[in-house]
């Protein structure tokens, strides 16, 4: 090897290792917020300050990375279900299974899922727009009783637009099948759903986004005390619907979405040329 070659694969692999440096950096300050936000979602919200220092790393490179520092997510262990569908109230059919959904305010989708405290299980409640994915509504109790439902729904219901003709969809859990429930919907003129036969399949959005706020927003750890429970749900909440990118929004946020009521058309899940611009850079 030359010396002018010697010279430039050492500047090259210090550079390499300056930049990587700065990625994991990055990366920890999107985790303290995301504990266990997906190595896509991380390279699209650093984008910006690498683009900024001049780095470009492709997808590839950033996972190699992450393994080789213990910082890759585990997969998470299953949980318990909350859904108690054995009741003698009314059901309905599902009858947002073939729809076209094409904009917010369309359907909003309902699920029940348990936090885990050491002082016992609470149970979040939440209703989000199926077309913007935003969390419309939520409320934490330490009952499955419908009050907790009833409160989220109330809450989702005021955010509609006085036009708006907007179907409810759920399981078929007691807390929305009963009375006081279904009287909430019909007095604010909603449509009513429910799933029919695999629940997880059939209210799949609702299912993806328990795993969201426990598997990457921290709600999965157990939590020391019922007190810190509301706190920590409006803040993973907040940092859902406002900072955590969605492969299904085109890598936009919720409230973006649900604000402007536009998906791009041609998703771009990283810049084009990235992963050329490493190799090239990488040597």
């Amino acid at each position: 090897m030359t010396r002018q070659n010697y010279y430039k694969s050492r500047l090259v692999r210090e550079r390499l290792t300056v930049d990587e440096a700065l990625i994991l950096e990055l990366v920890r300050k999107e985790r303290q917020r995301m504990p266990r936000l997906g190595c896509r979602k991380l390279l699209h919200r650093i984008v910006p300050e690498l683009e900024g220092a001049g780095v470009v790393i492709g997808r590839d490179r950033v996972f190699s990375l992450l393994r080789r520092n213990n910082m890759l997510i585990e997969r998470p262990k299953r949980g318990s279900r909350t859904t108690y569908s054995r009741h003698g109230f009314a059901v309905y059919p599902n009858i947002i299974r073939d729809m076209s959904i094409t904009g917010p305010h369309q359907v909003l989708v309902s699920d029940i899922t348990y936090i885990r405290t050491d002082e016992g299980f609470m149970y979040l409640s939440l209703v989000m727009d199926a077309y913007s994915r935003k969390i419309v509504g939520f409320d934490c109790s330490d009952s499955l009783e419908m009050e907790g439902a009833m409160r989220a729904g109330s809450q989702a219901i005021e955010q509609l637009p006085s036009d708006a003709y907007a179907i409810h969809h759920s399981d078929r859990g007691s807390q929305y099948c009963c009375e006081a429930y279904i009287r909430q919907l019909q007095a604010a003129g909603m449509g009513i759903s429910m799933t029919e036969e695999n629940h997880c399949y059939e209210n799949g959005q609702a299912e993806r986004l328990n795993g969201v706020l426990k598997q990457e927003l921290g709600l999965g750890e157990s939590i020391p005390k019922k007190a810190m429970v509301q706190a920590l749900v409006q803040q993973a909440v907040l940092i859902y619907n406002q900072s955590r990118p969605h492969g299904s929004l085109s890598m936009r946020v919720p409230s973006a979405v649900h604000r402007d009521g536009i998906i791009p058309r041609h998703p771009s899940r990283e810049p084009v040329g990235w992963e050329a611009r490493a190799r090239v850079l990488e040597g």
